[in-house]
């Protein structure tokens, strides 16, 4: 094994966004099985040292193999197209007019209905994006635009995480 490969090459996977889940567990707890440090207790230092840094390195591409967002983002860097996410927070007006009414709904809420009703909602459209990366890099292939994708979802994701933590507060 190489410490170089991409995470799509460790898992033996074709660099793209679909993933068979089942099948990267499986090969995860077999990497993990293979490279773990116990099983380099007795060898040398340098054998125990290979061993840990293979294992954090199966655990780092897995992490991000698993996730949707992680996978797409990796796949965007792999191609030339960096999230940016920092510096590059355009997106289309519809997109923002949504989130600025989301934002207003959560505002207004006015009781845990209210708010698992909306958190019913951001989990349809969190689905639709999925598909909607899904075939923007296996199916088109465009990386700028899986990019923008992306940094839509994170907002996304964001807000599902606000409405959960109101959810959360509700509940105590």
């Amino acid at each position: 094994m190489n410490l170089q490969s991409n995470d799509f090459e460790i898992f033996g996977l074709s660099p793209q966004f679909a993933v068979d889940r089942a099948a990267l567990d499986a090969r995860w707890k077999a990497l993990q099985r293979e490279a773990h440090p116990d099983r380099f207790a007795t060898a040398d230092a340098q054998a125990q040292r290979q061993a840990m840094q293979w294992s954090v390195r199966i655990n780092e591409a897995y992490q991000r193999l698993k996730d949707p967002l992680k996978r797409a983002g990796y796949l965007c860097e792999m191609n030339g197209a960096p999230i940016q996410a920092e510096d590059n927070t355009a997106m289309p007006a519809a997109f923002l007019m949504q989130q600025m009414q989301w934002r207003e709904d959560l505002d207004d809420a006015s009781g845990i209905e209210d708010l698992e009703r909306m958190a019913e909602d951001v989990s349809t459209s969190r689905r639709a994006m999925l598909q909607e990366l899904q075939t923007t890099a296996d199916e088109r292939r465009d990386w700028p635009a899986l990019a923008q994708q992306v940094r839509a979802l994170m907002f996304v994701e964001r807000f599902a995480s606000d409405v959960e933590n109101r959810i959360d507060m509700l509940g105590q």
